[in-house]
């Protein structure tokens, strides 16, 4: 039951997450799979990332390069556009107030 609390929790919030892991500078998928996983939100599938970008893409909020490879496949590198930034400065912001509410009601109930 933790894993599908996780999963719904993740879902809400994996376009803000995605675009947040794209400010230091363009990546492609595996690498955002990488860095979100390092960051101890677990493993975020393909299946699960893919459309995340491409919305994110038809949005306009991010921007897609594909790049030829001197070895295996190309990739897709993507980057954040103006609209990205304003939109992760906004909505970051109403998250991070949720995420105080969310706290504050929580150690009310006696969870630290």
């Amino acid at each position: 039951m933790a894993a599908d609390r996780r999963a719904s929790w993740l879902k809400g919030v994996l376009d803000l997450l995605v675009l947040a892991s794209l400010t230091e500078g363009e990546s492609y998928g595996y690498e955002i799979a990488k860095t979100l996983a390092a960051a101890g939100l677990g493993q975020i599938k393909g299946g699960t990332l893919y459309p995340v970008l491409n919305r994110l893409e038809e949005a306009g909020l991010v921007a897609a390069e594909f790049r030829v490879a001197d070895r295996g496949p190309g990739r897709r590198y993507y980057h954040l556009t103006d609209d990205g930034r304003a939109t992760l400065a906004e909505q970051g912001g109403l998250w991070l107030a949720f995420d105080g509410s969310v706290r504050a009601v929580l150690a009310k109930g006696g969870i630290r």
